[in-house]
């Protein structure tokens, strides 16, 4: 069996933490790997960009408020490229609001967390998304 050394042994699911807040992407990183998780982190959207091709993440976890690109802009980019269009994006905002969860989805995303969120709410959420195998 995997030592939980972050290898795909079955369980994990490769997850892509972006946030420009260190807090949060440490927080959901802790939290993740604790559920067994493999997880790579972008403090903005360009950083994201590149991690999303360079890593080809099973699951998206995206801020909405971010310097230079923000969350819609960044769920927008990666639906709109076929050879990620399938990977389900989950918006993280610390405002509650009907209007950014329907701009969530207009982008595609697939969810919409409230920060700060718990351990239970983002494994939930990984539970509930991640691509079957």
């Amino acid at each position: 069996m995997a030592d939980g050394s972050g290898e795909s042994s079955g369980g994990g699911t490769k997850v892509l933490v972006i946030d420009d807040s260190n807090t949060i992407r440490r927080s959901a990183e802790i939290f993740l790997r604790q559920g067994g998780h493999e997880v790579v982190l972008a403090e903005d959207g360009f950083d994201a960009l590149s991690k999303v091709n360079d890593h080809d993440p099973q699951l998206i976890f995206c801020d909405i408020l971010m310097p230079r690109l923000d969350g819609y802009q960044t769920c927008a980019i990666i639906k709109r490229n076929p050879r990620f269009a399938h990977v389900p994006v989950i918006m993280l905002s610390s405002k509650d609001g009907l209007f950014d969860k329907a701009r969530g989805r207009m982008v595609g995303s697939e969810e919409y967390l409230t920060k700060p969120f718990t351990k239970e709410q983002l494994l939930r959420a990984v539970e509930t998304f991640r691509p079957a195998s």
